[in-house]
């Protein structure tokens, strides 16, 4: 940490400095405003910065809550992307200003010129550094198209599986994942119905739920209970807890008693929709006689400031003769830090949890958001040596309503019985 810390002030001397720079363009664009001239707003401006580059920092470089760094960091982004989009605006008007001084530096000062009718003009430079900072408001107003649509505007994204140990009779087979339903965000039932339509338009044989059920409490599921309730497959749905699922987010329990027993009621919600809940333990799944082994490992993760409730050994017991072992396993960083290193029987690891931070960008060969200063694995198919993970972005949403770029996601899995050579290292 001590090697970084030239890298850290260097970084924060060069946002400030932006920041700084950015400011005078803004009071330019604004000089005939009387608050921008305020002590003030300049007080205030410099504060706001200092902050959030210190908490941006403070994010990446160190273990801060998981929820502080996730809104320092996507309050910091979105505005970059104002930022970079506003200095060629001031850029060009201070090279143009340049100029003009040059040509200039011995004539008398111009003043600021007179429409017909005796109204003044807009002068070249306001007009221009307006111009950028409306052109800077522009993706902002993405988010909100984002709320409006991207909240349910799920995705089927489709990803192979290969297996070597996989026994014959699973060869093709596809499992269904959904992920973080939140069903205390939604405010659209008919359209958290059209994704569960389109999960099983795809007609998976499996269906995999990691977690995240609900926000704080189990009666947020009382109005879409029904509705998951058809989330079947024929070889059934297999589903694990997630850490929004044990109510400790929710602070007004009177009782100890009072917050086991919403536990203890979403449980029954798992079990009245038909999912079968694997609560640190295992399931064999049987196709012609051959077996494969489906593990849920309850809440565990390295980042968060909660109990841990996962644990691994009962979970894997009972399956060392299983050819193929499936983990559910709600947090990403449980992968990395227990998984890869003691339990390497595990083939694939299923996971949720980071949402992609509802913000970024993801195509087909690229993907990019806040959330990936947070967890190293965070969206997609991550590889080391003979073990997989694959983590999906999540089918609702938590914080603000909507989704930018990072859609909600339904995947489906195809399990092949066969190496992948593009993905044997050299």
């Amino acid at each position: 940490m001590f090697s970084q810390i030239p890298i850290i002030l260097l970084l924060g001397a060069g946002l400030f400095a932006l920041d700084t720079y950015l400011f005078g363009g803004l009071v330019a664009a604004f000089k005939r405003r009387a608050f921008v001239h305020k002590k003030g707003f300049k007080i205030s401006y410099f504060i706001f910065s200092a902050i959030l580059i210190t908490g941006t920092i403070c994010s990446i470089y160190f273990k801060l809550p998981v929820a502080t760094r996730a809104g320092f960091l996507m309050v910091f982004f979105v505005l970059m992307v104002v930022k970079v989009t506003f200095l060629p605006f001031v850029l060009i008007d201070d090279i143009r200003r340049l100029i003009v001084w040059l040509k200039n530096r011995n004539a008398r000062p111009v003043a600021i010129p007179i429409a017909e009718g005796g109204k003044a003009t807009i002068p070249r430079s306001e007009f221009l550094l307006k111009a950028g900072l409306i052109t800077g408001i522009v993706p902002l107003a993405g988010i909100g198209v984002g709320i409006v649509s991207g909240a349910y505007d799920y995705r089927v994204r489709r990803q192979v599986l290969y297996l070597p140990n996989l026994p014959k009779s699973f060869n093709g087979m596809t499992i269904g994942q959904i992920s973080d339903v939140h069903s205390g965000s939604f405010y659209n039932k008919k359209a958290v119905e059209r994704g569960v339509e389109l999960l099983l338009k795809q007609k998976p044989e499996v269906i995999f739920f990691t977690g995240d059920l609900v926000n704080k409490r189990s009666d947020e599921m009382y109005g879409y209970q029904d509705i998951f309730s058809r989330v079947k497959a024929p070889l059934g749905v297999f589903s694990t807890l997630g850490n929004h699922d044990y109510g400790d987010y929710y602070y007004d329990w009177p009782s100890e008693a009072a917050k086991r027993k919403n536990l203890d009621d979403l449980k029954v919600t798992h079990k009245n929709m038909g999912w079968d809940l694997l609560l640190n333990e295992n399931r064999r799944l049987k196709v012609n006689g051959e077996e494969i082994g489906i593990l849920g490992c309850e809440n565990w993760g390295e980042l968060t400031r909660f109990p841990k409730y996962g644990k691994m050994e009962p979970t894997v017991r009972g399956t060392e003769d299983l050819p193929v072992k499936l983990l559910l396993s709600h947090d990403p960083s449980h992968w990395r830090a227990q998984v890869l290193e003691k339990y390497p029987q595990i083939d694939v690891m299923f996971s949720g949890h980071t949402h992609g931070m509802q913000f970024g960008v993801r195509t087909e060969h690229f993907q990019w958001s806040p959330v990936e200063y947070v967890y190293k694995e965070w969206a997609g198919l991550y590889r080391e040596g003979d073990q997989q993970l694959y983590v999906n972005v999540g089918y609702g949403f938590l914080g603000f309503p909507g989704r930018v770029g990072i859609l909600p996601e339904i995947t489906i899995f195809e399990l092949r019985s066969a190496a992948d050579p593009s993905l044997i290292k050299a």
